[in-house]
């Protein structure tokens, strides 16, 4: 009896699990509270820290710096300084252009059928990267300016479908003296004025085919050119330019000369006329060239297009068979009444193993449009051999910089 009435009352001092669970949530609560106290005492203490302590050390690479105070000398550590790039020129330059201009060919027909590519070896239709320049001009302070251009469309393809690079115009100018300046370097001797004129102011993309293959186009050497008036009758400066050449006569990025002897090309040019026609822009220019060069067996006497005459009608570039001398003038007119232009040169051999192609061009008149918009279609040859071959070429207008 006695037990019985102890166990009642044990049963009864036991808590509920409604009464632990709550417990348990208090208890949790409470460890949240100061845990976030805790937090909140950790960041003010770091602060206080940081206050203290001052600004993080500098990143990047350290050096020891010494220095003295009047007293002693003492090292302190110091970020090194990294020095910007840039670029420095070398002399006083006055002026740096860069430049170059872009022109495409869709040939169409019996394409390059004057060259004998005909047969086994026709050309299809096609669209071509007839020139893509790149050029660098620029002024010295010490009376000189230069010009640095190459060509990366020179060929219809080398070994592994690549179109070869190479330079076109790499030469120095000493103007100090306007009436007698110094040019040396590689670029066009002076013979022949449709040689002469820059490809980007030519109505046609293409050259006419006498021009091609009687010029001598690109070589290296020397000449000395002016114009006389410049500085005595300033209005008139364009009325008379010279101009006398040496070079190798070999051709163009040939650095070896064929023979002790050197090319000579002179050019003479009179503009007797500048002024308006009816408020319109006009002038009128007359010039003549002539050249003398011996040359040596192997030497191609057609640097940029065709000159002999083959069986088969075809064109194809002339080289000397032996040792020879070359002789050739060329005169020519360019007049211009606003947007009319006539440009008429008229070039021979003088005398030589030389061969003129059988058709070219000597006068052209250009449409009363501005040519820099447009360059349009070009009968490039017309050759008889196996029945009537033609070959046109249509050229896009040109992108200059």
């Amino acid at each position: 009896m006695l037990l019985l009435a102890v166990i009642p009352p044990l049963a009864a001092e036991t808590p509920s699990d409604a009464e632990r669970l709550q417990k348990l949530e208090q208890a949790v609560e409470t460890l949240q509270k100061r845990n976030a106290q805790l937090e909140s005492e950790i960041s003010g203490l770091k602060k206080q820290q940081n206050a203290f302590a001052g600004p993080p050390p500098p990143e990047g690479k350290m050096k020891t710096k010494i220095t003295y105070d009047g007293k002693t000398y003492v090292e302190k550590a110091v970020v090194e300084e990294k020095l910007p790039v840039y670029v420095q020129q070398r002399g006083p330059e006055l002026k740096l252009v860069l430049g170059g201009f872009v022109q495409v060919n869709f040939e169409d027909g019996d394409v390059s059928a004057f060259e004998g590519r005909f047969g086994q070896t026709a050309i299809d239709d096609r669209f071509r990267l007839r020139r893509a320049r790149i050029n660098l001009t620029g002024d010295y302070a010490e009376q000189f300016d230069f010009k640095m251009e190459g060509d990366f469309g020179q060929s219809d393809g080398t070994s592994g479908n690549r179109t070869a690079f190479s330079a076109t115009d790499i030469w120095l100018n000493w103007h100090q003296f306007p009436a007698a300046q110094v040019k040396i370097g590689q670029y066009k001797a002076p013979f022949g004025l449709e040689q002469l004129t820059p490809d980007t102011q030519l109505l046609t993309i293409e050259r006419t085919l006498p021009t091609g293959a009687i010029t001598p186009d690109r070589q290296i050497g020397a000449e000395l050119w002016g114009k006389p008036f410049t500085s005595i009758w300033p209005e008139q400066k364009d009325l008379l330019t010279y101009y006398a050449g040496i070079f190798n006569g070999n051709g163009r990025n040939i650095t070896v000369n064929d023979n002790n002897n050197f090319m000579f090309a002179g050019r003479l040019e009179l503009q007797p006329f500048t002024g308006k026609v009816f408020g319109q822009p006009s002038f009128l220019k007359v010039g003549g060239d002539v050249l003398n060069s011996r040359d040596e067996a192997g030497v191609n006497i057609s640097q940029s297009s065709n000159l002999l005459v083959n069986a088969d009608g075809s064109l194809s570039p002339f080289t000397l068979p032996s040792p020879d001398e070359r002789t050739a003038w060329s005169v020519d007119a360019w007049l211009e009444l606003g947007p009319f232009d006539l440009p008429a040169p008229e070039e021979a051999p003088g005398s030589g193993p030389v061969a003129v192609p059988k058709s070219g061009t000597k006068g052209e008149r250009r449409p009363l449009f501005d040519p820099r918009w447009t360059q349009l279609l070009h009968p490039r040859q017309r050759s008889e051999a196996n029945g009537e071959l033609y070959s046109y070429l249509v050229g896009f207008p040109p992108s200059q910089s």
